[in-house]
């Protein structure tokens, strides 16, 4: 298991809107976000995962990494993907990074971190016994308007078995 596990905004609301959320404390332990992914995510009163993230935030597991480092620069991700590349750098630690969007990941590899998204995310709680099947969870998922690549579920689905 990762020492370090930052996430982005993206796997949060996905994973509130299968009620998902608290998979991470079981999957992880402890999950972190930088300040401007709680905002994102916390913004105004009726923001998509805000009871969710909030709820996690007050049981303590998940937590905002305060002091994000200014560097290296990523002019061309948004501001969420880049604070958690950079906490990662920083830390130089075993650290796994819930990503979604594609050039953040394709820039976190490249930089030698780890990455997986919300997709790997429903595999690895049914994998761990968290959820009895997958495969619901992703048609919850495709029935609001979070996108996964059909291809990405079917990879992940038969790795589970399903």
């Amino acid at each position: 298991m990762a020492r370090l596990v930052l996430t982005d905004a993206s796997p949060l609301i996905g994973l509130a809107i299968v009620d998902g959320v608290s998979w991470l404390k079981g999957l992880f332990e402890r999950v972190w976000l930088p300040p401007e992914v709680e905002r994102e995510v916390l913004a105004g009163p009726v923001s998509r995962g805000q009871a969710a993230v909030q709820s996690a935030m007050d049981a303590g597991w998940l937590r905002v990494w305060r002091d994000v480092p200014a560097e290296p620069e990523l002019p061309d991700l948004d501001e969420g993907e880049a604070a958690c590349i950079r906490i990662a750098l920083a830390q130089g630690a075993d650290a796994l990074l819930l990503l979604d969007e594609r050039a953040g990941r394709t820039l976190a590899l490249e930089r030698g971190l780890r990455v997986a998204g919300t997709a790997a995310v429903i595999g690895m709680a049914k994998s761990r016994g968290l959820i009895p099947s997958a495969k619901p969870v992703f048609e919850r998922l495709h029935a609001s308007d979070f996108r996964i690549s059909a291809e990405v579920i079917r990879t992940v689905l038969q790795r589970v078995g399903e």
